[in-house]
């Protein structure tokens, strides 16, 4: 289609004037809608008229020249009718300033109506996600509580040691399938450059062997770490080192400790 002819015609005039068909007003009214370009001219054309309309009455002196230059020029202008009263002679610029404001707000609408869809699809992604993460957790839970309350599951707590009385924590130790679940909450979050070492020791000797780091303990909100422990343990202790771990417990920063009840 070319928009330029289209325009050039003259029917959008005829349009604006409510000189059209209903046939022809709903033809261009659909076009309106997919040519952005088509839409812009009928609004600078009833700006055109407005304006003189608002400057030039059909009774007022001098209305005759005025429509003489405006014919002699050639202009697009809808021939207006002095006989007629003002009402009647602006009725069709009323009812196609109606149907422009009609056809914004209808696209204004849909706009509108797609960012809506948009937004609730992306909330209802959201909550989606939210109700798996809660599935999740419910289900790591209730595993953990089943771990925990196996007949054969073995409870040690760990108390405070020294400088750190008030610091607590609990290992359940699931011999049979070498596993330990560190219940932490007792401890502090370690300070800048310090992570938590988890150590399985044997009394005679005094043997420490590191079960590793807790690397992610001050960004974890449940503190409950599931740690791999194939040791013959006989007690438990947990100790704050640098970061990347020690080689041997720093006794001086022994925070728990917990002997393995059926230990001799």
């Amino acid at each position: 289609m070319d928009i330029n002819a289209y325009i050039e015609s003259g029917i959008l005039e005829l349009y604006v004037a409510g000189k059209l068909s209903e046939t022809e007003n709903q033809e261009i009214y659909e076009l309106l809608q997919q040519h952005p370009k088509l839409l812009q001219e009928v609004i600078e054309i009833e700006g055109a008229v407005l304006k003189l309309t608002a400057a030039v009455s059909p009774r007022a002196k001098g209305f005759e020249s005025i429509k003489a230059r405006l014919e002699a020029e050639d202009t697009k202008v809808v021939q207006l009718q002095p006989r007629q009263t003002n009402w009647i002679s602006y009725t069709g610029w009323a009812a196609s300033i109606l149907l422009a404001a009609g056809l914004f707000w209808t696209l204004n609408q849909n706009t509108d109506l797609e960012q809506q869809l948009q937004t609730a699809d992306i909330e209802n992604q959201y909550l989606e996600t939210q109700i798996e993460d809660a599935r999740t957790d419910l289900a790591a839970t209730k595993n953990l509580l089943n771990v925990i309350r196996d007949k054969d599951i073995i409870a040690v707590p760990l108390g405070g040691q020294g400088d750190f009385a008030s610091s607590f924590a609990k290992v359940y130790w699931n011999k049979a399938d070498n596993t330990i679940y560190l219940d932490a909450e007792g401890l502090p979050n370690a300070p800048e450059g310090k992570v938590w070492q988890v150590w399985s020791l044997t009394l005679n000797p005094l043997t420490p062997t590191s079960l590793g780091t807790i690397d992610d303990f001050n960004t974890d909100d449940n503190k409950i770490f599931t740690i791999a422990n194939a040791n013959e343990s006989q007690a438990f202790g947990i100790t704050l080192e640098p970061e990347g771990g020690s080689d041997g417990p720093t006794m001086e920063q022994l925070y728990t400790l917990g002997v393995v009840a059926s230990a001799p």
